[in-house]
């Protein structure tokens, strides 16, 4: 018998790495174990650039408020015997666990981020509280993208439910490396991800701004989105790096940024894993980041892959990126090793964690449901407002 399982993307703005990673783990698995699984996800948001002809089962109702959603959620958990509900992130497992009440649904909570810096105001607050007292002890299971994440959660979370570190997929491109123009002498380095505060964008333009004083050559390129791009133009302008930053906005694939770049370099605060080093890896380019929660610490195990500095210590991120200006040569060595290492990141391979996770989740006894006056949180969290992503 197929094991039935129902993954739930929250509704957010933008189709970014949880969506990507869901929508690509999920084609895999659909693809690869269509015998064993029967596999459903829903949309709760509508997105450009999503895949509309996915391997599953895609199913899309674009939600209007928390009532709308949590009703949405319910009425598709009840549409299959599904044997697992998969939900990315602390919040929207509370709020669809509840919603779910009385359906004997087994959850599963899919781990993205930093729980330890999503608990910041009153809503998250609420939430982690009903996550810890009612939620957390009846979930089948614990997906995260990172090993160092899942101890954090667990510390923060102490529980006895089953742990799994299902690695993100990394996606393949089909051009991974520009001619090198022998003739230039600039040093390019790269970074991608959402102009917003946890990337760290603010920390990494001034200690580019140290790099650049000290090595005119160096040049730096931000591929990105998002509501802080305008006070980033501002700090580039206020740090006369005019001639040296650009920004650029490539909603499809950060490929040509990082076909053409020469190191990458991340400064931010916290991450869940990090896609955006293990595809600049992908390019075979060194990697110099912030050694923050969590992920880049996970990834950059060799030191052919990259160098690691304190977080938020701008001297010491441009003390890294002035390595590689002065080591390139050098470093471009071991662009065949950062290539190979990634390899065990393709969906092909990770693939096979992912379907092992469930069956295990699948088979672990459902927890009995809470007492009657625990349906009343439905009505109450219905009133807290999902911090949307």
């Amino acid at each position: 018998m197929r094991l039935k399982v129902l993954y739930i993307l929250p509704p957010t703005k933008s189709y970014a790495g949880i969506e990507r990673v869901v929508d690509e783990i999920c084609s895999e698995l659909a693809e690869r174990y269509a015998a064993d699984i029967d596999l459903d996800v829903l949309y709760t948001s509508a997105y450009k650039g999503a895949n509309d002809h996915p391997a599953y089962n895609k199913i899309q109702e674009c939600v209007r408020g928390r009532l709308d959603l949590m009703r949405t959620v319910r009425r598709v958990a009840r549409r299959k015997d599904y044997r697992l509900v998969v939900v990315p992130q602390v919040e929207s497992t509370v709020l669809y666990w509840v919603s779910c009440l009385g359906t004997g649904k087994k959850f599963v909570l899919y781990l993205h981020g930093n729980p330890r810096r999503e608990a910041s105001h009153l809503k998250a607050k609420i939430m982690f509280f009903v996550m810890r007292t009612l939620v957390l002890h009846r979930l089948a299971a614990v997906f995260g993208t990172s090993p160092k994440q899942l101890q954090s959660f667990r510390a923060m979370f102490p529980n006895r439910a089953p742990h799994f570190w299902v690695p993100n997929p990394v996606r393949t491109f089909d051009h991974l490396a520009a001619p090198h123009d022998a003739a230039s002498d600039a040093v390019t380095f790269v970074k991608v991800g959402r102009f917003a505060y946890q990337k760290g964008h603010d920390i990494l333009l001034r200690a580019f701004a140290r790099v650049h004083a000290a090595r005119r050559h160096a040049r730096l390129v931000m591929v990105g989105y998002g509501a802080g791009e305008p006070a980033l133009r501002e700090q580039i302008e206020a740090l006369g790096l005019g001639e040296a930053v650009r920004i650029e906005h490539l909603p499809h694939s950060p490929e040509p940024a990082l076909a053409a770049a020469d190191v990458y370099v991340s400064a931010s605060r916290w991450e869940g894993w990090s896609l955006a080093i293990c595809e600049a890896l992908r390019f075979g380019l060194p990697v110099v980041a912030t050694d923050c929660d969590f992920g880049p610490s996970d990834i950059l195990t060799d030191r052919r892959l990259g160098r690691l500095t304190p977080e938020g210590d701008e001297a010491a991120l441009a003390a890294g990126m002035i390595y590689y200006c002065d080591n390139l040569e050098e470093e471009r060595k071991a662009a065949a090793f950062r290539r190979s290492y990634v390899e065990r990141f393709d969906a092909e391979a990770v693939v096979h964690v992912h379907a092992d996770a469930l069956a295990a989740a699948a088979r672990r006894p459902a927890k009995p449901q809470p007492s009657r006056r625990a349906a009343g949180a439905r009505e109450a969290l219905a009133q807290v407002e999902l911090r949307e992503a």
